[in-house]
């Protein structure tokens, strides 16, 4: 009997050419970078330019990802887009990009989990190619949250930016312990009005703009992401000391800075990019990834903790040994 397991192989990810620092920001919203560091750890985001949309910034991404292990659009079978910032209501943003890769035959769908939805659409892929719906998969994470921000709301418009990354996932034989060893989600809507956007299709029918509690946001982040990763741990048979690297959503450094201290790991082993990226959403997670994974800093066979909280509330985390056996 094969031991299969779904790999992660390949990373890519994009970034919009277009910087906004934290000394431009205060130009036209009333802060100043002391303010945004000190309780964001941000000091500068990417912003799309006029025209650029959703499915560009996936695509861009997407591509770098199927070029660094040799692949092309025709070698997909699945493609999930994880979300909160389609280019239209319909139809998804993901056949925009099966289109633009022409991966004539994979399946192509969104998720919308906010800041969770890499981690939910990474478990959708991995549950997907394990019960035969195909051998490879794109997962995306892309993100126009600009478009979603009240500029006028200095507690939400320092905090996002705008970006994407992508991971290849293989369903591989006889993988040993390698891909994704565990993963757990969570979601209660009794707590979606601490986090929100007031606009959608049947509400208002209008985009709207991201509304936050964010004290509250921060003590259910904390609480909840510990918790969490204590699942993918146990699922996983493994312990803290087993991690790698710490690939964490990158929505505050405070919150990342608690996770390392909860997880014991040195300061060294945790991939922060919130500084340069502030909160890209749903692509915040593979953003970092590929960052640590350009640089260096993440090998093959390195094993990595993922986790993220956002909007819904939705939550959860996962457990990978990036690349694939020699």
């Amino acid at each position: 009997m094969t031991n299969q397991r779904v790999l992660m192989t390949a990373v890519g990810s994009y970034l919009p050419a277009n910087v906004v620092t934290n000394e431009t920001l205060s130009s036209f919203v009333d802060t100043d970078d002391a303010w945004i560091r000190r309780r964001t750890g941000i000091a500068q985001r990417h912003l799309v330019a006029e025209g650029e949309t959703t499915a560009d910034l996936a695509y861009n991404a997407a591509a770098k990802a199927l070029a660094n292990v040799g692949l092309t659009g025709g070698d997909i079978d699945l493609i999930i887009i994880a979300t909160t910032t389609p280019d239209n209501t319909f139809p998804s943003t993901a056949t925009k990009l099966q289109h633009m890769i022409e991966a004539k035959n994979a399946i192509a769908f969104d998720v919308q989990a906010v800041c969770a939805g890499f981690v939910y659409a990474l478990d959708i892929a991995d549950a997907m190619l394990q019960s035969g719906r195909g051998r490879r998969a794109l997962v995306v994470g892309a993100e126009s949250f600009s478009k979603l921000l009240d500029w006028e709301d200095r507690t939400t418009c320092v905090l996002f930016g705008d970006g994407a990354g992508a991971v290849v996932l293989e369903l591989a034989d006889d993988a040993g312990d390698w891909g994704i060893r565990s993963s757990v989600l969570h979601s209660d809507g009794a707590y979606r009005d601490i986090l929100f956007v007031d606009g959608g299709p049947s509400s208002n029918a209008s985009v709207g703009h991201v509304r936050m509690e964010g004290k509250e946001v921060f003590r259910h982040a904390v609480e909840k992401l510990a918790s969490v990763m204590d699942e993918a741990l146990s699922a996983a048979s493994m312990e803290a000391r087993d991690i790698d690297w710490l690939v964490p959503h990158q929505a505050n450094v405070r919150i990342i800075d608690a996770m390392q201290k909860k997880m014991g790991l040195p300061s060294d082993r945790v991939v922060r990019t919130v500084e340069q990226h502030a909160n890209t959403s749903a692509a915040s997670i593979p953003l970092a990834l590929s960052a640590a994974v350009d640089d260096g800093r993440i090998k093959n066979g390195d094993v990595l903790a993922m986790e993220a909280i956002g909007g819904g509330l939705a939550w959860g985390a996962a457990l990978v040994k990036f690349g694939r056996p020699s």
